[in-house]
């Protein structure tokens, strides 16, 4: 072989191979050449777990939002339904108070008694009622 004719095959060898450049990893992110890695083929399975535990992750958020959600406004509903029993408790007690109770029994020609209510607690009225 000639000189020449060697610095020709090597020349063309050369020119054959694509020389390798050195792209930057943002680079590579926008252009997609990493999901052509044997890397990613290879761990694919991983990554769509992670993707799908990123999703539950998500998920979780969105529920406990809707929970506190719920809770302040069953919290907001209780504290009106207590507002409510309270004053329909105070209206009741006027109501109901003894002098008004009185008052209105005047009306109808009853009066109120003035001996206490007594407890009669005796065997022997019982043992009637039971031998009926």
């Amino acid at each position: 072989m000639k000189p020449n004719q060697m610095a020709e095959e090597e020349w063309t060898e050369s020119a054959k191979k694509p020389k390798a450049k050195k792209q930057s990893a943002l680079m590579i992110i926008l252009n997609g050449d990493f999901l052509t890695k044997d890397f990613v083929l290879n761990n694919l399975a991983y990554i769509l777990f992670l993707f799908f535990l990123l999703f539950i992750l998500v998920a979780k958020g969105y529920y406990g939002k809707s929970l506190v959600k719920k809770v302040q406004e069953t919290r907001t509903e209780l504290d009106q339904n207590t507002a409510d029993y309270i004053e329909t408790k105070t209206l009741f007690e006027e109501r109901t108070r003894r002098y008004k109770m009185v008052e209105r029994l005047k009306k109808k020609n009853l009066v109120e008694s003035e001996n206490a209510i007594q407890v009669i607690k005796s065997n022997a009225i019982r043992n009637d009622h039971e031998e009926q």
